[in-house]
């Protein structure tokens, strides 16, 4: 079952310093319009993937709430050079955790850069949000795939030697999704589809169907 927004809060505390912080960013930006960028806790990108994402959400012109933490400390972050000078007001790194499910439940939030985490595709659908997928991890690529073919979002297009990317195909697949006409297809099938993933007494039904069905059976294989 999808999880609930009280249970995705922080000590069910609205007032809580880090969210507080966000939310009065996320509330001066216009309705809709932010791309949510969080590529999970399990995999740092190269220095030059790095690079590349922060140059491309540069090129974009989309506001952006980037949520961009080490899985290490041996692994330093290297953004380009005056990037969060140049971005500021338009952009925000965030280098520690955050409350996601809270960020992508504000209105200012129209879209979401995702590595493909299952739980976080989940999330960002319940409330409409298409999706930019950037996987790393082999799961990842299965999860980015089923996204693409029920038209859900675009996944960032990748060198298929190297799987490198580049600056202009993040940038292209961020206003593709977000802004452009083309990408109309992609919002609107998200829309559809949060109906069906917030939609928690469908999925207790699901269950109770489930267990129903495994109890039948259970009872016919003793007979």
């Amino acid at each position: 079952m999808p999880p609930r927004v009280q249970d995705h809060s922080i000590n069910n505390d609205d007032n809580h310093e880090t969210w507080t912080s966000i939310k009065n960013w996320l509330d001066h930006q216009n309705k809709g319009f932010v791309v949510y960028v969080a590529l999970g806790s399990e995999v740092t990108p190269s220095r030059d993937q790095l690079i590349e994402l922060a140059h491309g959400l540069e090129l974009s012109g989309v506001p952006f709430f980037w949520v961009l933490q080490k899985v290490s400390d041996s692994d330093p972050i290297e953004l380009p050079s005056g990037f969060e000078e140049r971005l500021s007001g338009r952009g925000i790194v965030w280098r520690s955790w955050v409350p996601q499910f809270k960020i992508l439940s504000h209105e200012s939030v129209g879209g979401f850069l995702t590595h493909c985490g299952w739980s976080s595709i989940v999330e960002g659908l319940m409330f409409g949000h298409p999706l930019i997928t950037l996987p790393f991890l082999v799961d990842q690529g299965l999860n980015s795939r089923v996204v693409v073919e029920n038209q859900l979002g675009r996944e960032i297009p990748r060198n298929e030697q190297d799987g490198s990317y580049t600056r202009n195909s993040v940038a292209d697949s961020v206003k593709l999704v977000m802004l452009d006409e083309e990408g109309r297809k992609f919002r609107e099938r998200a829309h559809e589809m949060s109906k069906v993933f917030s939609d928690t007494e469908l999925h207790s039904r699901y269950i109770n169907n489930a267990i129903e069905f495994l109890e039948d059976h259970r009872s016919v294989g003793r007979t």
